[in-house]
């Protein structure tokens, strides 16, 4: 009963309204409201505010939450790691990728359902800053994300491969017969670029101004499909990660050059939150990631896609 009241006040805080709340527990409101007051009288606290519709929690209330979704969390990952000792390993792996890897993911799940066939993946592309929030609130089992440009913060990682920039254009572009291209070059071009919500955008714009160039794009987007779709309408050019070479691979107008003087790398890798034991479903997906070794992929993929 601890527990469910638990999860009451958790879908109270999320949804701020007692009817939604009800309908997210499958409750009726009625049966919400008196497991709320019994979790009260059990704590010998005021959770929350109502006269009568919810008005918001007290002070204890919001710190017991940060509890409660942690017991929730630890109770679910309980069940799985002793269900999997019987049966294997069972349940929904929740990942979240930042856009600058999501071509990547593949070569992570793959591998990673092939040993537990029995485990769904849900994927979701979020911001480094949404990862670092779903970690903290255990709505995430493992992310990938930077690991050196704002660092996740209470979380462990492992690299999994070097992240560098290319110039991806279409192949009437002058820069587009080099083999290499200078960022003083490429800031020069019509360009189509992140918008400057998404770090890959705030990595990008440090390392020019670092340079004292400008990076003026004339079209922005949160939206790495859209990138693709200028660029591939041979109007515009970019500046891509390199696993988005893995996207062009197959157009034939588009060529793709690394970017130079300088070459900047930064580290992509996978999070999960810092705790034991480890949940049982972040504890397989990390023991697969460090079985690969996505670093020398993604340089043959790159020799191959940037001819």
């Amino acid at each position: 009963m601890f527990i469910r009241q638990m999860s009451y006040l958790v879908a109270l805080a999320k949804e701020k309204h007692f009817g939604r709340a009800a309908e997210k527990c499958c409750v009726t409101q009625s049966t919400l409201s008196a497991g709320l007051q019994a979790l009260e009288r059990e704590l010998d606290m005021r959770l929350v505010i109502r006269q009568p519709r919810f008005l918001g929690l007290t002070p204890e209330g919001e710190r017991v939450v940060d509890w409660a979704q942690q017991i929730l969390a630890d109770y679910d990952n309980l069940k799985l790691d002793v269900e999997g000792l019987r049966g294997g390993l069972k349940g929904t792996l929740r990942l979240g990728v930042i856009p600058a890897a999501m071509p990547t993911v593949a070569m992570l799940t793959r591998p990673f359902q092939e040993q537990y066939a029995k485990v769904n993946v849900e994927v979701r592309s979020l911001t480094s800053a949404a990862i670092q929030a779903a970690l903290n609130d255990f709505t995430l089992d493992a992310g990938v994300t930077y690991l050196d440009n704002e660092p996740p913060t209470q979380v462990r990682s492992r690299r999994l491969y070097l992240e560098h920039y290319l110039f991806v254009t279409h192949k009437n572009n002058a820069l587009g017969q080099r083999s290499e291209v200078r960022w003083k070059e490429a800031v020069g071009e019509r360009l189509c670029l992140l918008t400057e919500d998404m770090q890959n955008r705030r990595i990008m714009n440090n390392l020019t101004r670092a340079l004292g160039l400008p990076l003026n794009p004339s079209v922005t987007t949160n939206s790495f499909l859209a990138v693709c779709s200028h660029v591939a309408s041979g109007a515009w050019s970019s500046i891509i990660p390199n696993a988005f070479s893995l996207i062009f691979a197959g157009c034939q107008d588009i060529v793709m050059r690394p970017l130079v003087e300088p070459r900047h790398e930064q580290a992509i890798g996978l999070v999960w939150t810092d705790r034991d034991p480890v949940p049982p479903l972040a504890a397989a997906f990390t023991r697969t990631a460090a079985l690969l070794d996505l670093d020398q992929r993604m340089r043959e993929l790159s020799s191959l896609n940037q001819c």
